[in-house]
């Protein structure tokens, strides 16, 4: 049985560099949950990442038994907000929103997912199991670039991505920002970590 890996599939853009580039994100299907609050002290935080991973293997292993369709689980992604985007640069987490993310394959159907969520919550005490969601998102046109180091170090780099290269290139942002979390951070040294930076992005209004 061929294993698919979206990590691999060249028309969706989960190769980056460390240079600024624009892309066109195409629409993805996710398994998706939403919360708020700094990542690194929210039980929220943790309790929803716990869910994401276990429905995602639950709906691996129905796809597998069910359509005789193997992949591999996508990276987590993360997309968050708030009402001034420069809480990003400043990382300031708490007044952060967030939609955390594992994308899914396309012949991934509303049944089978339906199975992998209830196959993972009889198999384990999800807390919030209840908040995973099967959505579409479409970005679109969009700012990317690779961060490797830190979480807490993507400062400067969002910064020059909003404040330098969108202006110079006569774009501004629109809608989420949007990271994807290459690296396992659990098996990673943090100066190793590797997470793509995403920023939607529309043309800017001709300046008269």
């Amino acid at each position: 049985m061929d294993n698919h890996d979206l990590k691999e599939d060249p028309r969706l853009p989960y190769r980056a560099t460390s240079r600024m580039e624009v892309v066109d994100v195409p629409t993805i299907a996710f398994l998706a949950a939403t919360g708020e609050g700094d990542p690194n002290t929210s039980p929220l935080y943790a309790d929803v990442v716990e869910a994401l991973y276990a429905s995602s293997y639950g709906v691996r292993a129905v796809a597998i038994e069910e359509l005789g369709r193997k992949h591999t689980v996508a990276p987590l992604e993360g997309r968050w907000w708030a009402d001034d985007l420069r809480v990003f640069s400043a990382r300031d987490k708490d007044a952060w929103h967030w939609q955390m993310m594992i994308a899914q394959p396309p012949w991934v159907t509303v049944d089978v997912v339906t199975a992998g969520i209830e196959r993972a919550r009889s198999r384990r005490d999800l807390a919030e199991g209840g908040r995973v969601t099967f959505t579409t998102v479409t970005e679109g046109l969009a700012v990317q670039t690779l961060h490797v180091g830190p979480y807490d170090a993507e400062g400067p780099t969002i910064a020059r991505m909003h404040d330098e290269f969108m202006p110079q290139h006569g774009y501004r942002p629109r809608g989420a920002h949007h990271e994807i979390y290459l690296s396992d951070a659990r098996r990673t040294a943090p100066e190793r970590l590797r997470t793509i930076l995403r920023q939607p992005v529309e043309q800017s209004e001709p300046q008269s």
